[in-house]
């Protein structure tokens, strides 16, 4: 989740933790007569491209960023500036503030999930307030889950990482467990995020309803029992998202305008994919199953398909979709979000029966059961793959 915090008596605005498509926070700031004039994050992200940097060429705002983690987790593009040169910006550490007219951010260095983790303390000082309101917490503390702290070893490949980072998250926790129990709590995540294991559907929180309820904060009571807790049964993380932490480390590719691909025919989609394009089919799974493309991927467009575009398509390859026309911009945001750019066209659901109809080759997925499998396991050409979760 993006947050986007700003201040009425000065018209000034901050956004925290921007996606790649960041016309929205434009013009959110426009529509509320206000000015984006900072832009932060809480880390270095794995899940998506930050739009961190998109968005600072877009409006000049400053950046303020973490440095708290080691050489191999800083910012690497801050003098990276299109044109030349380098972006206003501001390193921050444990203890910092910042305003935002008259609304204080305080920086807390919450590592665990990332060496360079940050969280925001959110003070309205214009309304006389002495004291924060809420916390930004990233991928910190979730609803109902704390961020998962494997994700340097198991994505990124720092071998020896997870228990070395579980033991971290468990110190900061211990600090989050002094925060008033009245604070807002705002989180970088919801449910269906793998940055998590149990993460909750509610948007927001308490500091308070987390130290109560929060299973993995009241696995927090020792050290090995939390070291324990947290790193087990933790999901795969998809394979994009050592990717996605090099790259937003490094510098996410500018990406200027929305890619607006054209609507094609099928067969030049075909011609296409011969030379290496990717054919996304967005159907729901009993259509690509009853006949779809040869070499067409099922990607169905619903919480699974970042994962798999993202896991099974190489970045800078030309990429077209099977999907309905008033899904288009809704799949092309998806992509760019994991960087996934070239999303060069597109044909409907319609426009692939239209093919199939006039005597186009499809595949057909056959569907099996146990004693048809049992039947066909004795013979030597057939390889029967279990891909059940333990």
């Amino acid at each position: 989740a993006s947050y986007v915090i700003g201040c009425q008596a000065t018209g000034e605005a901050v956004v925290i933790d921007p996606e790649r498509d960041v016309d929205r926070y434009i013009n959110f700031v426009k529509n509320e007569g206000m000015k984006i004039v900072a832009i932060t994050e809480t880390h270095i992200h794995a899940d998506f491209l930050s739009g961190a940097r998109e968005l600072a060429e877009r409006t000049g705002a400053k950046l303020y960023l973490s440095d708290e983690g080691d050489e191999d987790w800083k910012y690497r593009w801050l003098d990276k500036k299109s044109g030349g040169g380098t972006y206003n910006h501001q390193l921050v550490y444990d203890g910092d503030t910042f305003n935002i007219g008259n609304i204080e951010l305080k920086v807390l260095h919450t590592p665990g999930h990332t060496p360079e983790h940050i969280s925001f303390l959110v003070t309205d000082q214009g309304g006389g307030a002495n004291a924060p309101m809420g916390i930004a917490t990233g991928d910190f503390v979730f609803v109902g889950d704390v961020g998962r702290p494997d994700l340097l070893e198991s994505a990124a490949g720092v071998a020896g990482a997870k228990e070395k980072s579980a033991k971290v998250m468990y110190q900061s926790l211990q600090g989050f467990k002094d925060l008033p129990d009245y604070l807002q709590l705002w989180p970088g995540h919801g449910s269906g995020s793998a940055c998590g294991k149990a993460l909750g559907a509610v948007p927001q929180s308490t500091v308070g309803y987390e130290k109560r309820f929060n299973a993995s904060i009241a696995a927090a009571n020792s050290e090995s029992g939390f070291v324990k807790s947290i790193l087990h049964g933790q999901p795969e993380p998809p394979l994009y998202f050592a990717r996605m932490k090099r790259d937003n480390r490094d510098g996410p590719p500018l990406l200027g305008r929305l890619p607006n691909p054209e609507k094609t025919t099928v067969s030049a989609m075909l011609d296409a994919a011969k030379n290496g394009a990717a054919l996304l089919d967005t159907r729901e799974w009993s259509a690509y199953a009853e006949a779809h493309l040869p070499g067409a991927l099922f990607t169905p467009l619903n919480n699974s398909f970042n994962t798999i575009a993202g896991s099974y398509v190489p970045e800078n390859t030309a990429i077209y979709l099977i999907v309905e026309d008033t899904r288009v911009r809704e799949a092309v945001i998806d992509l760019i979000r994991i960087g996934l750019d070239k999303v060069v066209g597109f044909a409907t659901p319609a426009d692939l029966q239209h093919y199939a109809t006039a005597g186009g080759k499809m595949i057909q997925m056959i569907s099996r059961d146990m004693l048809d499998l049992k039947k066909m396991s004795p013979n030597g050409n057939t390889l029967i793959l279990d891909v059940r979760r333990a």
